[in-house]
């Protein structure tokens, strides 16, 4: 009889998913389009079908009522896929919903604008797109990577070499709500990583204060990146795709302990960082 490997029918593993934002300061489709035509010079190559997040946190609530289906349309037009929106207001929220977009971040009411704030702030563009280091990231079903461990073992190498030259380093908190992603770099924070936060590297993590958040190494797959923490509080870690939650709380011995965090097969493993003699 043969014998083949036996395989789960669906895994979740936690991968990143960069995404531009569309930031909204007009709602008028007319000059939503204009702007982007004069963006994009008339290119329909200019964008590469990225992943896009709605950003309406500039609007007022004059523009609450806002026409999802002809938004995302004309996005798509200009190789612009909206797969979720950020800012939105409580009252937008089964709107949103209704259209297949998904809420990126707590729903939450905006603070409206004095009067005389809103008469001497500059005039801005009626559309902004950005791709910066605090990217949008989902959780998508992934099929298990099945490649050759020498040829693993090689790429990894190739990765670690890449990403010592590569190298992000943050000097301020990263707060609730906040993500920040180092792509095809390791990624150094020397402040807290605040509940609610997360912070994402193709390469290794290191955090020299308390990691409360969640945190993602080798996001790009490879599985000799690691996590270090002066401060063992977090929500979730990950190592390329493994992740482990702390629902139940913490190790005993690691409970807000200097910690490296690694991948050792299919397991994640929480080892203490000794001090020099």
């Amino acid at each position: 009889m043969s014998k083949r490997p036996s395989r789960k029918p669906i895994e979740i593993k936690i991968s990143t998913v960069v995404a531009v934002s569309a930031i909204l300061n007009e709602s008028n489709l007319g000059v939503l389009d204009a702007a982007m035509q004069e963006m994009t010079g008339g290119n329909v190559d200019f964008f590469e079908d990225e992943f896009t997040v709605i950003d309406v946190g500039s609007l007022d609530a004059a523009h609450q009522s806002i026409d999802w289906h002809a938004i995302t349309t004309l996005l798509k037009a200009y190789r612009l896929n909206a797969v979720a929106v950020r800012n939105a207001t409580p009252e937008m929220e089964a709107d949103i919903l209704s259209h297949g977009l998904s809420l990126d971040g707590p729903v939450k009411p905006r603070a409206v604008a004095s009067e005389d704030a809103a008469t001497t702030a500059p005039q801005q563009a009626e559309i902004e797109l950005e791709a910066t280091e605090e990217t949008a990231v989902a959780v998508e079903v992934i099929p298990p990577v099945q490649a050759q461990a020498a040829a693993a073992q090689a790429a990894n190498q190739v990765a670690a070499a890449q990403f010592a030259a590569n190298t992000m380093i943050v000097d301020t908190p990263v707060r609730a709500g906040q993500r920040i992603y180092a792509r095809g770099a390791d990624l150094i924070i020397t402040a807290a990583v605040n509940n609610g936060a997360e912070v994402i590297a193709d390469g290794s993590i290191h955090i020299y204060a308390p990691l409360r958040g969640r945190a993602l190494a080798g996001a790009s797959g490879n599985t000799e990146a690691r996590i270090f923490t002066l401060s063992m509080e977090a929500e979730l870690v990950s190592i390329a795709g493994m992740y482990r939650t702390f629902e139940d709380g913490f190790p005993a011995d690691r409970k807000q302990q200097a910690t490296q965090i690694r991948l050792i097969g299919d397991r994640i493993d929480m080892l203490p960082i000794k001090s020099a003699a």
